[in-house]
């Protein structure tokens, strides 16, 4: 399963590229005001820090604006995402995207039926936002499963990129499903390899070793 970075803050993704864990990044215009930076300078400079594809996206409502400015955002890197609405509109510029080879992330998923739309308009990625259907006292993750048979059903090479992760059992549910993409907040990557029973076992190892008056070095 493929690990993105939610996040527009360029000193986080700096931070945290070495692990070897970042497969990609996905922004929002919420994420970008967060940043305080301009897009276009964002977009652009983290597709030169990460390989894999970048989330951007457009802030129209209507389809001729929005094809303009998923044109803009395409141009800006090869890795670059266009992240669509998942509306008539976003469907409309996804398909004429992706008839173009232009990769495209579907956005604000929420039902199984958005996400069989999504991916007849030939989306690289839809994203269900399993946190928020938490919050509303529903299982996000049932979401997951739901997409997962139907899009197994019909071989759809959609990607399912699940997003508004809340915590790491929402990434171990979505890899236990076979979930295709978790995007998570830099905080909840770092909860990922934490647990206390390491940090224990970590700290019995070196004060035995220290026992020991041994150096490696």
């Amino acid at each position: 399963m493929k690990i993105f970075l939610d996040t527009a803050d360029l000193a986080e993704i700096e931070q945290l590229l070495p692990t070897g864990m970042i497969d990609g990044v996905t922004t929002n215009p919420s994420l970008i005001a967060k940043s305080g930076a301009d897009i276009k300078k964002t977009i652009a400079t983290i597709c030169e820090m990460v390989s894999g594809p970048v989330s951007a996206e457009v802030t129209a409502t209507d389809v001729e604006t929005m094809r303009k400015e998923a044109d803009v955002l395409a141009t800006i890197a090869p890795n670059v995402t266009v992240k669509l609405p998942l509306t008539q509109a976003g469907l409309t510029v996804c398909k004429q995207l992706s008839a173009q080879d232009v990769m495209t992330n579907v956005t604000l998923c929420f039902s199984p039926v958005q996400a069989l739309m999504a991916a007849k308009a030939g989306a690289s990625f839809i994203s269900p936002f399993v946190g928020r259907l938490d919050d509303l006292g529903q299982d996000g993750m049932n979401l997951i499963r739901d997409i997962y048979d139907v899009y197994a059903n019909y071989a759809f090479e959609t990607e399912i990129l699940v997003a508004s992760i809340r915590g790491p059992q929402h990434v171990t549910d979505a890899a236990l499903i076979g979930a295709d993409v978790v995007t998570i907040p830099p905080k909840i990557l770092a909860q990922l390899y934490k647990h206390p029973l390491t940090d224990k076992g970590l700290a019995d190892f070196l004060a035995d070793w220290d026992k020991t008056g041994q150096s490696i070095l």
